[in-house]
This record gives structure tokens, sequence and C-alpha cells, in this order.
């Protein structure tokens, strides 16, 4: 079957890494389906797969992607949740200290076909693209659990979306104006900050702008270069919710004597579970909220979207299309 994957690792040239072509068929154990791939989208996390980050050379060669929509052997429209747990375990999936995402331990999504566990498959509905449903299942079903189950948010509240532009950042952009928060959100970029009000936001600013209100809660993702804007932009007894450090992770200042002055929570979130995805996916289809494109090519195509994400020129989701 067609697929790409990785056979190699190159911290500096990760591109280099990439190949695309032919790999076996997969054959599904006992327990186990297998999807045909109709669409898969991009994350940050198949870069550092390149990288050698999250991804062992004794599991080369492994095909990319987390993210999927496509039909299961019994011909139904679903959607894939990326998250693999121990067989043994039960509740919240993301505490399970032996889980993995598919590409890691299993083979990905970027390809005709993948095998996943039943219980990983959410039916898709017939209101939403295939193309849009292949989103869903890291960046977005990143931001809702971000915003909903780990900062408690509701409507009313007010968020600030620290980098607009990434696939979590304008999912929470779009989910947060849906659920009826006010949403605000920053960019170093003139033209995305324009893009963030098209998408759901009410006020956007330059990173490290003053804001006129203190927030609820920030959703954080970019880690060093945003960190003490966010805990300045804390009302009391706010909460910082951090799923990533794109700009890295050593602080030049925790910020930590306002954190306890202020009685702030610092909150961590990673991906959600199944449930929360099968949530996601109906509250998208109740309100008619969908996933942001930024564009779409054919699977053959994946380094012009792997180069387009390590260049930062992407505003959304790139999405692979078979």
């Amino acid at each position: 079957m067609f697929a790409v994957y990785a056979d190699s690792f190159s911290a500096d040239d990760p591109l280099s890494a990439l190949r695309v072509g032919e790999r076996p068929d997969p054959v599904a154990p006992d327990g186990w389906t297998t999807v045909t791939v109709q669409a898969a989208s991009l994350n940050h996390h198949d870069v550092w797969s390149l990288k050698g980050v999250g991804l062992k050379e004794e599991s080369l060669p492994m095909i990319l992607g987390c993210d999927a929509a496509g039909y299961d052997e019994d011909g139904r429209e679903v959607v894939v949740h990326a998250v693999v747990s121990d067989p043994s375990w039960t509740g919240d999936e993301t505490l399970d200290p032996r889980r993995s995402l598919l590409s890691e331990r299993h083979q990905g999504t970027f390809a005709d076909k993948v095998v996943v566990p039943r219980r990983n498959v959410v039916p898709k509905p017939a209101s939403m693209s295939f193309e849009e449903a292949a989103c869903l299942p890291t960046a977005w079903l990143t931001a809702y659990r971000m915003l909903f189950t780990r900062g408690g948010l509701k409507a009313g509240d007010t968020v600030l979306v620290q980098g607009a532009g990434g696939g979590v950042a304008t999912a929470c952009i779009i989910l947060g104006r849906a659920a009826g928060l006010k949403v605000l959100a920053t960019s170093r970029d003139e033209a995305k900050r324009a893009r963030a009000l098209e998408i759901g936001a009410h006020e956007v600013f330059e990173s490290g702008a003053r804001l006129p209100v203190k927030v609820d809660a920030v959703m954080e993702t970019v880690g060093r270069a945003t960190w003490s804007h966010s805990i300045r932009s804390l009302r009391p007894g706010g909460a910082i919710v951090i799923s990533g450090t794109t700009s890295g992770p050593k602080l030049d200042d925790a910020e930590l004597t306002r954190i306890f002055f202020l009685q702030l929570s610092v909150v961590g979130s990673t991906m959600g579970t199944r449930d929360e995805l099968a949530s996601l996916v109906s509250l998208l289809d109740a309100t008619g909220a969908r996933p942001l494109v930024d564009r779409t090519l054919p699977m053959e195509k994946a380094a012009d979207g792997f180069a387009a994400m390590v260049e930062g020129d992407v505003f959304g989701k790139i999405v692979l299309a078979r």
C-alpha cells in the first residue's frame, strides 16, 4: 500500500528522513479494526518524529500520522482516536503511563490503511467532510480538553489564546467562540491576527501586548516566548493551561511569586480521551463550527505539507487526502 514514513532520523534536517512509497498492508490483530483512510492531517508531532523525538530507532521504518478519518471494515464513516492505551487500562486513556500515539509504537495514518483498536473509532457525522474530521483527533481534541476538561471554562468566561495560527490555537479560538466564551488572541504576525478575528476571536493583540482585561484562563502552547505574558494576563485565581512549548520549555522567569500571590493554577493537558473526541464531534455537528483547513494536498505531496509546517507557513490544519 502507499504510505508516508520515516526510515531514519535527522534533528537538523527532518525532511531528509521523510520517505514516500510502498509499505506492507497492515494486519489487524484480535480486537483491532482496519480503517481505509480518506484523509489525514499533519501535526508538529510528525515533524518531531522525523527528528527522533518520541520514536525509537528499532521501530523504523514507521508510517507517520496520528489523525485520520475514513471507512471501517463495515463501511461506516469513522474518525480515528490516536491514543492507544494498554488493553488492561480502564478510565482516562491519557493517564495510562503505557499509552502511546499512533506512529510511535504502532504504524500511523499517512497510508491507504491503518489498524487501530476497535474502541479507537468514533462515528463521523454526515454533516462533516473527511478532510474536516481528519483535523480532530490531535490538535482539536487537545484544544477541547484544554478549554473544557482541564480549563473548566463555561459560557461567559474570557480566555486568551497565545500564538494564533497553529492547529491547537485556531481550534481553541473556534471552539471557544462556539461555546460562548469571550476569546482574545495574540500573534506576532498582523495577517494571522486578522485571520484570528475572521474565525471567531473577539479581539486580537500583538504578542506581549497589555490586555484591556484580565482573563479567566490562558491556553498556552508556545512556552518560553509567551509564558510571562500569559501569567501576567490572568485574573486572581485564574489558570494557565499548557499543552506545548513550541518556543522552548526553559523559562527566563517562571513568575512563581505572581503565581502564589494571585493563587493561579498551572494546569498540564495532553491530548484527550475517546469519549472527549466523541463529545467534540457532537459539539461540531450541533453548532456547525468546523476545523480550519489551511490547505489540502494529495498524500503523494506530503513533503510539501511538512515543509510548510517546518517553515511556520500555516494557519489552521494541513490535510493529506487520498
